[in-house]
């Protein structure tokens, strides 16, 4: 990824701006990412939220269930219902998972493996060069020493 990359809303309500190449993008096929976005799959990116700067309409935050126990909160477009990014439990408020799909590039980010394979739609082929996990996965073992020092430092998350 080159500069900085923007996205927001279907309507342009929100807008934001990722201030910084994001720490990992996967593909995620658990039930609630295929809920959320309405598709097989949802494709994240992941970044320090303070790395985000909004403008326009503030995000609507709503919680809901995730694969994790503790569930997820989701921030939403409070006019036309978009979903963003979401806050996962086990990173909390620090670590923002961005949609992809609502990226004004998302052809920018491409997912460095698949994760919660177990329950992926049957005709959702894998790129067979990228790791794929039946259910989560440890970031320790496929993000560079660089963005686990990035989550680190905004979690206090330790190897």
């Amino acid at each position: 990824m080159t500069g900085n990359l923007e996205g927001g809303c279907a309507c342009g309500a929100v807008r934001y701006r990722m201030e910084a190449a994001p720490i990992f993008t996967h593909c995620c096929h658990c039930r609630h990412c295929q809920q959320v976005s309405g598709s097989a799959f949802a494709v994240n990116t992941i970044i320090e939220t303070r790395r985000l700067t909004l403008w326009g309409v503030a995000p609507t935050v709503v919680t809901t269930p995730s694969a994790l126990p503790a569930g997820k909160k989701l921030h939403r477009c409070p006019r036309c219902a978009t979903a963003l990014w979401s806050n996962h439990a086990a990173f909390g408020e620090a670590i923002a998972f961005v949609f992809v799909g609502t990226l004004d590039r998302p052809d920018a980010l491409v997912p460095a493996l698949h994760c919660y394979t177990a329950s992926r739609q049957p005709w959702v082929v894998l790129d067979s060069h990228l790791p794929a996990h039946e259910g989560t996965y440890d970031p320790r073992w496929h993000w560079s020493t660089a963005s686990q020092a990035r989550l680190a430092a905004a979690t206090g998350w330790s190897t």
